[in-house]
């Protein structure tokens, strides 16, 4: 049995009061590690560390900050298939995924904000006969950065790459249903020479570990990613302590096909768009309209390529969907399809749990899932499923879907189809939305603000939207 240990000050630990939690391979169903179920104790510890290190940290050069964490990347990068193996067993998502998708990105985030930083500018305004105004950004302090199960090494890097770019020192919290290679991360940055306590990795269950995060006075920000319920708890107790929030939550995405597009890109990329990481992605499109004029002939066209969609154990080189994530997880998935068809809908393709031979017998895995005839305002369009269940829908006017686009609680993301560029422009205009695709999907530049709006969120990631999160900008005024 391996046991996951926190990294504090540098170091390797088990949690101060020696308890642990099960951690269990989706793809099995059997425990397979045990987690540190760490308490506020281990989150003050790791306080007391950063800092510690904070004055040395957030005054040491940028391009020394940077060569360090690219160090980080290039190590990950040399162990990429070991990663991706490990990411694979923690969530059960193919390995082929998490060799070309996960790790390779968590490498790019690290290598990205190492750069940014160094291109990072202030303002100065000059007034005429009277003085000169500049602006200073410095590193915040000590942060927090709560991160997901879906995309575990991604995320994770996504948070704390910028915020260890900036200058802060980093209190990070991994999901306790996937702390692989956050735990193998730590051994990393010893590797790669980062300092002691620059970045304090606990692991445990958020309303322990994340709980004491958000409260503690000295953590001065929050990034989180995660369920909105859990974002709007971490902003009733931050907000009066006048922390800053970054919180990227949850979102039921529509997809929206129209007659002109190209129908075969359409169509492959929405296979890939509604259960790319067994639909696990806050991405995902979820709710597809489709012009009435070619509904009939995609959504043939769509059930039959999706009915062909291999489940199968992660390591099988021609899955195509993994384990769901956990046990619990599936269970909740299944009950939505079971709650589509009391709504009325009627289930096209899967819509049940698929059981694997041998050692796969006890594994988390659902046939990726289409449904029909369902109301836009019903329970299964409006609520976050987060799983390989997808919900069809004609529409006759672009005033009817984006009526039908919008009608929910979030916000996150979208993808347009259409060849008619005026309709592009219109469409994604008119769509409550912090981004959109046009005739693509899941299309990542790195500078670019990555957040929603509605319950999808509070703030922006991304380039230099993350740098400015993790600093505070001063005002100095020079007389002439």
């Amino acid at each position: 049995m391996k046991y996951i240990k926190n990294y504090i000050a540098g170091e390797l630990q088990a949690p101060t009061l020696n308890q642990h939690i099960d951690n269990v391979d989706p793809s099995r169903g059997v425990v397979y590690s045990q987690i540190p179920d760490s308490s506020a104790e281990d989150v003050e510890k790791a306080v007391e560390s950063a800092e510690k290190a904070f004055p040395g940290w957030s005054n040491t050069p940028k391009d020394e900050r940077a060569a360090i964490m690219i160090k980080i990347a290039d190590i990950i990068e040399s162990r990429l298939k070991e990663f991706a193996e490990a990411e694979s067993l923690d969530n059960g998502k193919p390995v082929s995924l998490a060799s070309h998708v996960d790790i390779p990105r968590a490498v790019s985030n690290l290598k990205f904000f190492a750069t940014a930083i160094q291109h990072f500018a202030a303002e100065s305004h000059y007034m005429e006969g009277v003085g000169v105004n500049y602006t200073t950004r410095k590193p915040i302090g000590i942060v927090g950065c709560i991160s997901p199960w879906n995309l575990p090494l991604y995320l994770f890097t996504w948070k704390i790459a910028p915020a260890l770019a900036a200058g802060n020192c980093v209190i990070a919290k991994p999901s306790e249903i996937t702390p692989m290679t956050a735990f193998m991360l730590s051994e990393v940055c010893a590797e790669a020479g980062l300092p002691a306590g620059v970045l304090n990795i606990i692991h445990g269950l958020g309303h322990k570990v994340g709980d004491a995060m958000t409260r503690h006075p000295k953590i001065k920000a929050i990034s989180f990613t995660g369920g909105t319920n859990t974002g709007a708890t971490i902003a009733k107790i931050a907000a009066p302590m006048f922390k800053k929030l970054s919180l990227e939550l949850g979102g039921k995405n529509p997809n929206i096909i129209f007659a002109d597009c190209d129908f075969d890109k359409a169509l492959s990329t929405t296979v890939r768009s509604s259960f790319a990481n067994q639909g696990q992605i806050c991405l995902c499109g979820s709710r597809i309209f489709i012009e009435r004029p070619i509904y009939e002939k995609f959504k043939e066209a769509f059930v039959a390529k999706v009915a062909k969609s291999k489940v199968s154990y992660p390591s099988d080189p021609e899955a195509k969907l993994g384990a769901v994530v956990s046990k619990p997880h599936m269970e909740k998935v299944l009950s939505y399809v079971d709650l589509a068809v009391e709504e009325g809908g009627t289930v096209l393709t899967g819509g049940t749990q698929v059981k694997l031979d041998g050692e796969y017998s006890e594994g988390f895995y659902i046939r990726p899932t289409i449904i029909e005839g369902l109301a836009y305002d019903c329970r299964t369009n409006q609520e976050e499923i987060f799983g390989p269940v997808v919900t069809i829908t004609p529409f006759d006017t672009i005033d009817e879907v984006l009526m039908m686009a919008n009608s929910t609680e979030y916000g996150l993301a979208s993808t347009v189809w259409t060849e008619n560029l005026n309709t592009a422009h219109s469409v994604a205009d008119r769509i409550h939305a912090g981004i959109v695709w046009v005739n693509s999907w899941l299309v990542r530049d790195l500078r670019t603000p990555f957040g929603g709006v509605k319950n999808s969120g509070v703030g922006r990631e991304g380039g230099f939207e993350a740098l400015r999160f993790f600093t505070e900008p001063k005002n100095i005024f020079i007389k002439s």
